[in-house]
């Protein structure tokens, strides 16, 4: 018999009735002028003055206290998705989002790397590298987008800004934060595939200083072109701010998601090493549907999973003086995710015969993580020189706990001892399926226990970070940034008695920074040439992405924990590049040459023994355009060409030298572009371009590239209601969003419908 497992997910219903109510009040806002008036606040405004939200696809600032430049003048590639971007393309999730950044892709999870947002950067895993207002925000997640202002990308290694890790960049998801002035905003969207999304976001001033926000959704859906599969979360987002537009300003912010899914076991790939001769680097294995895309190949019956994130946050900022401010940030959060899944595994060559090896993955996951950060920022002038500067320190404390399930099943083989796990005769047939067409409600039989023994692992940061922009005249700039941190990690193993079974620890100590010159022939434009590095020590991710560089510590004959003698893997990007604002400085148009080089990596030297002496290089260009050509035509668009590989892997790892990285496109492009035919009526399209794809270093694996086509109109049917329509992947495109090193891709959704009405008063 299934066991039962409760639902993460309480009531999403409630929040559809809150948010039903909360519409319902817009009566009142209209009915007060002073109510109706839609005084909204930017993103990146950091003492609560009331501003009209922007519509503008360019974005002159990032919000992190530690760019001391706008982006204009600063000396590394950031892209900045804004709040209309996000709207317009009508993205959900922050996959949705950074669909429109080139350069980035995303990678699958299973059991040992968990499910959640995996995307890599400039060629290198970024799972643990998003961060939430400048704050680390570790844990495996799949992230909404319905309390996020707008989402900031810093490629190139960046440990001076983001701490460990980082070794391709950054993502920061900007919050949306109580601010002055009255606005409401609700939205609905119906679509295909049973989408039923409902949004709020209303936020009310209470006083002169004081003012409150709240962000509500409830988001159902399957997916277009897959069967079975479906989406079911709701969120709240509070935010309380005091002291608006004064000297000393509190914001009290909470969040809240939760989701029960039954999620995609992915396709899987046609052949397996060993058991076909076509496995190989010149002609990897590709995906197989059995000639049906929209094959399922999970249990109804068996597969979940169920997620919760809980995040609050202090923040306490005060104006020194007119140059001068400082502020702390006290956040606690924790996340956590339970499943069980099966993966479409081929690594017994049951493909070729038409049979799929249905193989669970499970995970019972918790990540609590608790991070107070002070910084300090301004400006000052030394010998006549105009600084911009930000200095901090930051501790955090992390941990994060692993467990599983028991999932008994017959065991489905030919009982040969060579070929474990092949699909035959003799086995029980639910765990294993057709290739072509299988039953996703075939009535499984297995039992299934929680299995209590896992994985603990905790870490301490303490870190040091100063950032400047020297104005050496009008025309020359210099940017620099270092950043000191001790990280220490241990991690333990422990059955299910709770007895530990094995222990593991590292301290490391390293310094990171960032060195950039420009040059301004304009006050409009800039060229500069830049140097950066990261640092990722042993343990970095905390079991919550895939490790590169894990723990390899063991204890003495008294059991007493030794320490890893892992050095951190060390990156350094080297940049050249111009940035200009034209037209009027609403068009922002950027340009680099970058190569990004990876020492120090971990590799397996032989059957007991690992050394830091590998090493990766990727290199390339990258282009974007944001902003308005006209008044009525706004574009965001880029261009990223990357060689990235493999230079050096080791002596057990020489044969893949040479090869591309893995979710590493060679050319990524993306153009998404609206025009305003008339004051009501507005048009838009994209288009999003990946290159082929290997799933492993080895390349044997791959996903073939794709192009895919989107479109838009919005209506403004009265002043204060409008509507859109977006169509997505309008040519019904099948292709795979996601490669897993073997066994299967995740195939993105087909043709998909959405018809959003939004009110705003």
């Amino acid at each position: 018999m299934r066991q039962y497992v409760p639902s993460a997910v309480s009531s999403p219903r409630l929040i559809v009735s809150a948010i039903g109510v909360a519409l319902s009040a817009s009566s009142v806002y209209a009915a007060d002028p002073a109510a109706s008036s839609a005084i909204t606040l930017d993103a990146t405004s950091v003492n609560g003055k009331a501003e009209q939200a922007s519509t503008d696809y360019k974005v002159e600032k990032a919000s992190s206290p530690k760019y001391t430049a706008p982006l204009v003048d600063t000396p590394r590639s950031v892209t900045v998705i804004p709040q209309q971007v996000i709207k317009d393309t009508s993205a959900l999730t922050l996959q949705d989002a950074l669909r429109t950044v080139p350069g980035i892709t995303f990678g699958a999870g299973e059991g040992g790397n968990p499910q959640g947002d995996r995307p890599f950067i400039r060629g290198f895993d970024a799972q643990g590298d998003t961060y939430l207002d400048g704050v680390r925000d570790t844990g495996a997640q799949t992230r909404e987008i319905f309390a996020i202002e707008s989402v900031e990308v810093a490629k190139g290694p960046n440990s001076a800004i983001g701490g460990r890790g980082a070794a391709g960049g950054t993502i920061n998801l900007v919050s949306k934060r109580a601010h002055l002035g009255n606005s409401l905003d609700g939205a609905w969207t119906w679509g295909s595939d049973q989408t039923q999304r409902y949004t709020f976001d209303g936020n009310y001033q209470f006083s002169d200083t004081i003012a409150g926000r709240l962000n509500l959704m409830t988001h159902e859906s399957n997916v277009a072109g897959r069967d079975k599969v479906n989406y079911d979360r709701w969120g709240i987002a509070p935010s309380l701010a005091f002291g608006l537009g004064t000297p000393t300003r509190v914001n009290l912010d909470y969040y809240h998601l939760e989701s029960d899914d039954l999620p995609d076991s992915g396709i899987p790939y046609g052949y397996s090493a060993g058991y076909a001769a076509g496995h190989t680097a010149a002609n990897p294995d590709k995906p197989n549907d059995g000639g049906d895309s929209s094959n399922f190949y999970g249990l109804t019956d068996r597969d979940f999973r169920k997620t919760r994130t809980d995040i609050a946050t202090i923040a306490i900022e005060h104006d020194l003086s007119d140059s001068l401010t400082i502020k702390n940030t006290l956040r606690h959060g924790n996340s956590m995710q339970d499943y069980i899944l099966t993966q479409p595994d081929d690594s017994q060559g049951n493909v070729v015969n038409d049979k799929v090896w249905r193989r669970t993955n499970t995970r019972v996951g918790n990540t609590a993580t608790t991070t107070n950060q002070t910084d300090l920022f301004g400006e000052f002038y030394v010998g006549g020189f105009k600084n911009n500067f930000s200095t901090g320190i930051e501790f955090t404390r992390e941990e994060a706990d692993k467990q599983s399930y028991n999932v008994a099943t017959l065991d489905g083989t030919t009982k040969s001892p060579a070929k474990k796990n092949v699909c035959g005769p003799l086995g029980d047939p639910y765990n294993c399926t057709s290739l072509s067409n299988p039953n996703p409600n075939d009535p499984w039989d297995g039992d299934i226990s929680r299995n209590y023994a896992g994985t603990d692992t905790k870490s301490n940061t303490r870190a040091l970070y100063v950032f400047d922009t020297l104005e050496l005249s009008p025309q020359w700039l210099l940017n620099m940034g270092l950043r000191y941190d001790h990280f220490d990690t241990d991690y333990k193993t422990y059955n299910a008695a709770g007895t530990t079974t094995a222990k593991g620890k590292d301290v490391s100590e390293f310094i990171t920074g960032q060195l950039g010159l420009v040059w301004k022939p304009t006050e409009n434009g800039s060229i500069y040439v830049s140097y950066a590095t990261s640092a990722t020590p042993p343990g970095s991710m905390l079991g919550e992405g895939t490790e590169g560089n894990p723990l390899g510590g063991s204890t003495d004959r008294s059991g007493n924990l030794l320490s890893s003698d892992m050095e951190p893997e060390e990156t350094t990007n080297y940049e050249i590049g111009t940035k200009w604002d034209l037209l009027d400085q609403q068009l922002s148009l950027t340009a680099a040459l970058f190569r990004t080089e990876k020492e120090n990596a971990r590799v397996q030297v032989d059957t007991t023994s690992y050394e830091n002496v590998g090493e990766t290089r990727v290199q390339g260009i990258e282009l974007s355009a944001s902003g308005k050509i006209t008044d009525k035509w706004q574009v965001f668009a880029g261009y990223t060409y990357m060689e990235a590989r493999q230079i050096d892997g080791g002596p057990l790892n020489k044969a893949n030298d040479g090869n591309q990285l893995p979710n590493t496109p060679n050319n990524s492009a993306s153009l998404w572009t609206t025009y305003s035919i008339t004051p009501k009526l507005t048009i838009g399209g994209g288009a999003f371009y990946v290159d082929d794809v290997y799933g492993s270093v080895a390349n044997t694996t791959m996903v073939d590239s794709y192009v895919r086509y989107d479109a838009m109109a919005a209506y403004k049917l009265t002043k204060n209601i409008d509507l859109q329509l977006n169509v997505q992947n309008l040519t019904n495109e099948t292709y795979y969003d996601k490669a897993y090193s073997t066994h299967f891709a995740n195939q993105a959704a087909g043709r998909t419908a959405l018809l959003t009405t939004s009110v705003h008063f």
